[in-house]
């Protein structure tokens, strides 16, 4: 989304950097918390109320994975907890907030709290928040007024081009939905032994694992995210002692596992971290060792959940596997 006004909104006056552009000031580079914070979201608010916009829409929303790489301490519910009626399942692709919600969304990607998103109003309105207290607000309308209401409120919003963190459309592949189609030959390859667990990523740095049968297929399908990722994996091994032999001597792993519930389980582990992972593997009633390397993670099949009228609005794609390239082939005309 291209919108025509677009401004870096950020605490750092100008005047105090240097000729690449650094900031030399003193600002500090996390939030204060308190009235510089504020400033920030009735800046923001401001440009919403003038272009028009009362609601957004929650785009591409992320979570660590196994890492936190902010300035600040990581929190509980990654800034999450209360913002959605439905707790924390609220934050997905595509979802839309009030805008109070929105501003509260902003304040904790201010804060590094772990949750991050874009928030945007197709065609209309654009917020990314980025590091350092860095935000960049678009719009298809100037703004004046919010402009000036942003540097009364002591911050200095500079025009661009376009936001450092505007989506980036990947290279034109045919991504495929998970339609009825893609559900049927997922019944087929569960009832021929082929496919026997489904790794849903609905956020990115977060998956969820079902457990696959015939009896288990529609309630998963009817119980995933909007516009989730998803990627079909084989069965799990009942052969512990081969699948933990299998461990490499260093690198980042991810075990998967059935407890004893039938509960499928996961945890990303490197060679620091391998006796506990063996450790929590070895009473496992099936598992399996995935690569965290793109190159060796190659599932059996990928797609992307299309919202309810069948349109595939998610702008992320999977990683294609051959599989998946078999099927863009057929889509082609003949």
């Amino acid at each position: 989304m291209q919108l025509p006004y677009v401004y870096q909104v950020t605490k750092y006056d100008p005047a105090d950097r240097d000729e690449r552009g650094r900031y030399t000031g003193s600002e500090d580079t996390v939030s204060d918390h308190g009235e510089v914070e504020a400033a920030y979201l009735r800046a923001v608010a401001a440009f919403a109320g003038e272009t028009g916009v009362e609601r957004l829409a929650v785009r591409e929303p992320q979570v660590p994975s196994f890492a936190h790489f902010g300035l600040e301490p990581p929190v509980d519910g990654f800034g999450l907890d209360g913002l959605f009626p439905a707790g924390p399942a609220g934050f997905h692709d595509g979802a839309e907030v009030p805008l109070d919600i929105g501003l509260e969304l902003v304040r904790a990607m201010l804060r590094d709290n772990g949750a991050w998103c874009r928030l945007e109003v197709e065609g209309a309105f654009a917020v990314h928040v980025g590091w350092d207290q860095y935000v960049y607000v678009g719009s298809s309308r100037p703004c004046e007024a919010a402009l000036a209401r942003t540097r009364e409120l002591g911050l200095f919003p500079e025009r661009l081009d376009t936001s450092p963190y505007a989506f980036e459309e990947e290279e034109q592949v045919v991504q495929r939905p998970g339609d009825d189609d893609f559900w049927a030959d997922l019944h087929r390859a569960v009832a021929t032994g082929r496919a026997g667990i489904l790794e849903e990523t609905h956020l990115e740095g977060a998956s969820r694992w079902h457990h696959l049968t015939r009896d288990t297929i529609d309630p998963v399908r009817a119980g995933l995210a909007p516009r989730a990722r998803l990627a079909v994996w084989p069965p799990l091994s009942t052969d512990i002692d081969a699948v933990l032999s299998a461990l490499p001597a260093d690198g980042l792993v991810e075990g998967v596992w059935q407890d004893d519930d039938g509960t499928i389980r996961s945890a990303i582990a490197d060679e620091d971290e391998f006796p506990d992972l063996v450790a929590r593997m070895s009473r496992a009633r099936a598992a399996a060792l995935l690569s965290m390397y793109v190159d060796e993670r190659v599932p059996l099949c990928t797609a992307v959940m299309p919202d309810d009228d069948g349109v595939l609005r998610a702008r992320w794609r999977t990683e294609p596997t051959p599989s998946d390239r078999t099927w863009a082939r057929r889509q082609l005309p003949a």
